[in-house]
């Protein structure tokens, strides 16, 4: 049986590593069978295939990405040692009631006297997470799980996933608010715009704690970083170029935002409606903004006539909404980021053929435009200085960090922003933020 089982494996195309007998009954066999397949599809070929052996059932199929996420990403570890009673004397009671009453009398010692100092929620609806839209707060954990394992790796920052079963505003804002006393930061995460707005603007108003939505500003940061090094390759200035930005949500409001602090002054933005303009019906007041800051000709023609002789091209919307041959309508030198995840809005490698410089948010291109350069590090920093607030100032000055960490001796077309995995990042976005804070 172990026999045909291999061959099942090997016609199937997948390459056997093991097969190992779990349990044995007097009626039969459970059998565990491991082997590399090529994707998902590949996965549900080799367990037709030994499905279809007579004698076998598949129970069970898994993949070394469900294994990982087994149980969840992260655990609680104590700091201190716990060994005897006087261990526990000094951590808990009695002891621990001398820490207490000296938060009460001073409130301000909380960051220094608690996991305050070091800690950030990670805040979601589970309204718009990923690419897979509305899928709710249990749906959500994964990322959230996925998102403080990143700010512990690359930042030293302890952050807890927060998932809450509402979307509604007033009851998100209320229960920040009654939870916030332990952290040190709040992340909003995968929220959707508009409520994402509003959602931050109180928090921020109302909150002695900083509240950065990531999806708007960390997105905006790494954009900018990779722009401003994209642009200096090819030798154009970013108040002289045609930028073409498709996306007028969250991401695509804040890096509009902070395109215009930069110095562009030539921006058509799309939307799922179309180009967006002054006097264009149907906008909330978040498009209209965008609307009285850019588009100055109010050009509303389609996306692929916008990108015509267009320098750079932004996409932080949907998939495959463009061909090679709107890239190629392009100017010389044209710069493509297509961030739209897992599938950008034009296929990175027939976008090369036409473009200067690609990127995308996937790690299996080059250039990876991903917002795991900006949140550590940013947070490193906040939460070092003691800071409340984040200042667009602290937003440019982390753009300008991660841009520095590509030498002018390293700069090429596949190497305009740093690996995910350059340790310096984090540092130097931690100290520019540190010092304006």
């Amino acid at each position: 049986m172990t026999g045909m089982l291999a061959i099942a494996v090997a016609r199937a195309g997948a390459e056997l590593t093991a097969i190992d007998v779990a349990e044995s009954r007097h009626d039969g066999l459970v059998v565990d069978v491991t082997c590399n397949c090529v994707d998902t599809e590949h996965t549900d070929a080799v367990a037709r295939a030994i499905d279809d052996l007579t004698g076998v059932k598949v129970r069970v199929k898994s993949d070394r990405t469900f294994l990982l996420h087994l149980g969840g990403k992260l655990e609680v570890s104590a700091k201190v040692p716990l060994r005897h009673r006087d261990d526990l004397a000094r951590a808990y009671t009695p002891g621990v009631a001398r820490i207490c009453q000296a938060i009460a009398d001073r409130p301000e010692d909380v960051r220094r006297l608690t996991i305050k100092r070091n800690t950030v929620a990670v805040v979601t609806d589970g309204s718009a997470v990923l690419g897979l839209g509305n899928i709710g707060p249990a749906a959500a954990l994964p990322v959230m799980e996925g998102k403080a394992a990143l700010f512990k790796h690359f930042g030293g920052v302890d952050a807890w996933p927060v998932c809450l079963a509402t979307q509604d505003v007033d009851q998100i804002v209320d229960t920040v608010r009654a939870l916030a006393p332990v952290y040190g930061g709040i992340n909003l995460e995968d929220i959707a715009a508009p409520r994402c707005f509003e959602v931050e603007r109180r928090l921020r108003d109302t909150l002695d704690i900083p509240v950065f939505h990531d999806d708007q500003h960390g997105t905006a940061i790494v954009v900018i970083a990779a722009l401003t090094n994209a642009l200096r390759l090819v030798r154009k200035d970013i108040a002289e170029v045609k930028l073409v930005i498709s996306g007028a949500g969250a991401a695509g409001h804040a890096v509009i935002r902070l395109l215009l602090t930069c110095g562009a002054r030539n921006l058509i933005v799309f939307d799922r409606d179309g180009a967006i303009y002054e006097g264009r019906d149907g906008m909330d007041e978040h498009v209209k903004w965008i609307a009285a800051n850019t588009n100055a000709n109010r050009f509303a023609e389609s996306l692929s006539q916008g990108l015509v002789d267009a320098d750079v091209f932004i996409g932080v919307s949907a998939p495959a909404i463009l061909q090679a041959s709107d890239i190629a309508r392009m100017s010389d030198s044209a710069i493509v980021f297509a961030l739209a995840n897992p599938d950008p809005e034009v296929d990175p490698v027939e976008a090369s053929r036409h473009a200067a410089v690609v990127g995308t948010g996937r790690s299996d291109y080059a250039n990876q435009i991903n917002n795991v350069l900006a949140f550590p590090g940013l947070f490193r920093g906040l939460l070092d200085s003691g800071a409340r607030k984040i200042s667009d100032e602290m937003l440019m000055a982390a753009a300008l960090a991660i841009a520095n960490c590509v030498g002018a001796d390293e700069l090429n077309a596949n190497y305009v922003i740093p690996s995910v995995f350059d340790s310096r990042v984090a540092q130097a976005v931690a100290r520019v933020v540190r010092e304006i804070a």
